[in-house]
């Protein structure tokens, strides 16, 4: 089916970002057939569907390079004893009894809740990490069924640890790496590993030995507390980037997720090994864990990306966190303005070509179908040149009116129309307190 998305003002983003007023993307099936004046496209493609943009932005859809979609029935949860007061008593008392808790459906359900929710802020791309020890195996077959029904492309994997059984959930990233193969567009396989601090050198060689043969990455989360550089250093006598690398998990396709606590030394391996970082600013001042030194990355050449790591699907919202946090960290009023836009807009997408093989995260001819149409009158003159600042000041306060993936219209007039939004929250809301009281 051919769409005129038409009279709209047009970002199309990429490395030369335009903007058109009155503008008209049009999509031919999973791809942008044309982009250009709204006059001329309706003259070119006379026939074409046609969704009126009026009043309304469209840019390409947002990416996400960390997500958990598992925790969503943590939401409203008191969670059992004392309060954490640091991180490694936030996992032992939470994150690790919730992941143990959870049952083949809450799987399912704590993904598509999510999801819907990626599709209300216009996610429509998503790198996620899963945990469930208790029902490991088939579990990402049921987050991929998930995906599929919600029409969002997803990047999956099951977070390899020690904690449980030795080596736990290894077959279950190997089978579904198999499963998957080079991936469709729409769903692509990585090798999950939870930290360097709940896997043995045995089992992260495992990893990496599977990992290398399918020509996938390794997506671990690293030095996000003290405490597991800490852990590193004791047990191997180095910091946790420099044990992974002599392990063979870095490589352009693997992410490491955090990296708070590493020195330049190892930010310079990071970057020699064409590893990604991937900042999670929302989530990290929630845990109190520091702050990632992403203008140090940068300036160094690792290519940082942005993910909420399950504190929600709101893209745009954790992108004007990352600009706060950095211009505080810093304490420097001139920093940040460039590279938290660019860390969403930019690095994301190359992190996805990296994973899918695609590149997303810019309207043009040929690319993806994926949009993000936002209700926004801009109060004053918007163009290339200010486009930033419309985007950290007036965007992220705006709303989502209507959501593409590959070409489906998965979002109109703000009703979700892949998922049935009402009849999953409300199953949620009866399996999530029976889940609870296993905790």
């Amino acid at each position: 089916m051919t769409i005129r998305f038409e009279n709209g003002i047009v970002a199309t983003l990429g490395k030369d970002n335009r903007v058109l007023w009155n503008g008209t993307v049009i999509t031919d099936e999973e791809r942008i057939a044309a982009v250009g004046d709204a006059a001329e496209m309706a003259e070119r493609f006379p026939d074409a569907e046609v969704v009126d943009c009026s009043g309304k932005i469209v840019l390409p859809g947002f990416i996400c390079t960390h997500h958990h979609f598992y925790s969503t029935m943590a939401r409203g949860m008191a969670p059992p004893g004392e309060p954490a007061s640091n991180f490694t008593e936030i996992l032992e008392r939470l994150w690790w009894k919730l992941d143990m808790a959870l049952s083949e459906e809450d799987i399912t359900l704590s993904a598509k809740i999510p999801l819907i929710e990626c599709i209300r802020n216009g996610t429509t791309t998503i790198i996620d990490h899963h945990a469930s020890p208790s029902h490991r195996d088939g579990s990402l077959d049921l987050i991929e069924e998930a995906v599929r029904e919600a029409g969002l492309r997803a990047s999956l994997c099951y977070e390899v640890s020690d904690r449980n059984i030795p080596g736990g959930g290894i077959a279950e990233n190997e089978r579904f790496i198999k499963k998957i193969g080079k991936g469709d567009g729409q769903v692509a396989a990585m090798m999950g590993l939870h930290a360097s601090f709940t896997v043995s050198d045995e089992t992260v060689e495992t990893c990496v030995g599977i990992a290398r043969d399918a020509g996938v990455g390794c997506h671990i989360h690293v030095a996000e507390d003290l405490a597991d550089r800490e852990d590193s250093i004791a047990k191997f006598g180095e910091p946790t980037v420099k044990r992974l690398d002599g392990l063979g998990v870095t490589g352009e396709r693997s992410i490491f997720v955090h990296c708070i606590h590493i020195d330049e030394s190892e930010m310079d391996v990071l970057a020699d090994t064409k590893t990604i970082a991937v900042h999670n600013p929302e989530s990290n001042m929630n845990n109190a864990v520091g702050v990632t030194k992403v203008l140090k990355l940068l300036e160094k050449g690792v290519l940082v990306g942005l993910g909420t790591d399950g504190m929600s699907s709101d893209m745009l919202s954790q992108m004007r966190c990352a600009y706060l946090l950095h211009r505080l960290d810093n304490r420097d009023p001139r920093v940040a303005f460039m590279e938290a836009p660019h860390l969403l807009l930019q690095n994301n997408a190359e992190i996805c070509e990296r994973q899918f093989g695609i590149r997303l995260g810019e309207i043009a001819e040929g690319r993806p179908a994926d949009l993000a149409i936002i209700d926004y009158q801009p109060p004053t003159p918007l163009d290339e040149t200010n486009f930033l600042g419309h985007l950290i000041f007036g965007l992220v306060d705006a709303t989502v009116d209507t959501t593409v993936c590959m070409g489906k219209i998965l979002m109109m007039g703000k009703k979700i129309l892949s998922l049935d939004e009402e009849r999953i929250a409300a199953r949620s809301r009866e399996l999530a307190p029976k889940m609870w009281q296993h905790l």
